[in-house]
């Protein structure tokens, strides 16, 4: 293994300790309501304007979108679901005789209600506002409310209003940031205390969602976007270099991997990165710059398992395959948020309108997750049935395990039952020695 190039940073490197920050304005949105969360409103987003959105309000933004982009989210939308469909589908419903009279099983429930976030700062997140409103739509949610930022005297974004609201959410907050999350936790303007929060964000919407954790579920802990390559001798440099660039204008912060087994491929990508790079508009040109200047790095492989090796050491957000023998790929990569196969598979297709979620783990969390799907609105939740014979072998183990624990309590709820149910019969339940 080689470094061709190496990352000044990391993505924690630019963390700064918000929870100060974002503890006090959660708790003084908890004790004022409504008004404080408005007047964080007014002095952060710099929004006066009425928070919830009406119907009025609803088929205004739809008349402001062109129907070109009203096709194109209804396109993404229904892929989503049809994907989040068979998700759904997956999870089944168990029923099964765990020994002779006690029947165990369980149920998958939909949570009450969910609060979705849509960023609205640098771009407009048309597409998170599918992605999780659709998935909680389809999990069977019982009530959605989503929020995204607004702009001074505007309101949020109209595309982004008018995907909320053909995806389904049933009542949506001009609010962004910590106030945002802050609404939908609390259950603040006539909705629904959310039971699970989803969708990315800033730094701020991360760290309300990690206070927030436990007291209610999120999606995940999310970092800067990253997004990571694998190419062989076959991958075609042009292609690999604009894939890295369109992952890196996320924002400063974003990471963006290399793994190349092939040399000139990897001398050649980073001879075009900046280039294409500078075809790009300002902003985005600004922060793709800073993201593989600080951020990227290119690695030299010496196998397509040392390939492997390093990749699922990295367990990055997005990895995409550019090389030959993609199955082998798919059978022998095991970290990663979402995984793309192939020159004709971009990352940016799962990023808006493929179907997979894009909500996805960062940081190495995809060592032991996955992204949003519908499992993260439903729980599974078990029950059990036991007959009076199921007693018999059931209550004296748990009786002499009890007591092995110390928890004679625990050990005497089955000795009552034992001596109901089987009158006359004596049992041995005592702790074993």
């Amino acid at each position: 293994m080689e470094y061709l190039k190496t990352a000044r940073k990391t993505a924690a490197t630019d963390e700064r300790n918000v929870r100060d920050t974002v503890q006090s304005i959660l708790d003084a949105i908890e004790a004022g309501g409504d008004d404080v969360a408005r007047r964080y409103a007014r002095e952060l987003d710099g929004y006066d304007g009425e928070i919830v959105v009406s119907d009025v309000d609803r088929a205004a933004a739809a008349a402001k979108v062109d129907q070109k982009l009203k096709d194109d989210i209804r396109f993404a939308r229904d892929n989503v679901r049809r994907f989040a469909e068979r998700q759904r589908e997956s999870l089944q419903d168990v029923e099964y005789e765990v020994v002779p009279g006690l029947v165990a099983g369980q149920k998958q429930i939909p949570v009450s209600a969910v609060g979705c976030y849509a960023p609205g700062g640098r771009y407009a997140h048309v597409a998170s506002a599918i992605m999780t409103v659709t998935t909680a739509k389809v999990a069977g949610v019982g009530h959605i409310t989503a929020c995204s930022p607004p702009k001074p005297g505007v309101g949020m974004n109209p595309a982004v209003l008018y995907a909320l609201d053909v995806c389904g959410a049933d009542r949506i907050l001009n609010l962004g940031g910590v106030q945002g999350i802050a609404a939908m936790a609390f259950g603040l303007f006539g909705a629904q205390p959310a039971r699970v929060l989803a969708g990315p964000g800033n730094q701020f919407v991360a760290e309300a969602k990690r206070i927030l954790f436990g007291r209610v579920g999120i999606d995940m802990f999310a970092g800067p976007t990253e997004s990571m390559v694998i190419a062989d001798a076959s991958a075609d440099p042009f292609i690999v270099a604009w894939d890295l660039v369109g992952q890196a204008e996320h924002g400063y912060n974003s990471p963006v991997w290399l793994i190349a087994t092939d040399r000139a491929i990897a001398e050649e990508v980073a001879r075009l990165v900046p280039r294409c790079i500078a075809e790009l508009p300002d902003l985005n040109r600004e922060n793709a710059t800073r993201a593989w200047d600080e951020y990227g790095e290119i690695i030299l492989a010496d196998s397509r398992e040392e390939a492997v090796r390093i990749s699922d050491g990295y367990a990055s957000e997005h990895l995409q395959v550019q090389a030959v023998d993609l199955d082998w790929w798919l059978d022998n990569l095991t970290n990663y948020g979402s995984l793309f196969l192939g020159e004709e598979t971009t990352v940016a297709y799962g990023d808006k309108c493929s179907g997979p979620n894009h909500v996805l783990p960062t940081k190495g969390a995809a060592h032991y997750t996955g992204g949003l799907s519908v499992g993260k609105f439903i729980k599974t939740v078990t029950w059990q049935r036991a007959t009076r014979e199921a007693n018999r072998a059931i209550g004296q183990a748990c009786a002499r395990i009890s007591r092995l624990e110390g928890m004679e309590g625990h050990a005497r709820t089955a000795d009552v039952r034992l001596a109901k149910y089987f009158p006359g019969e004596n049992f041995d339940l005592s702790a074993a020695s």
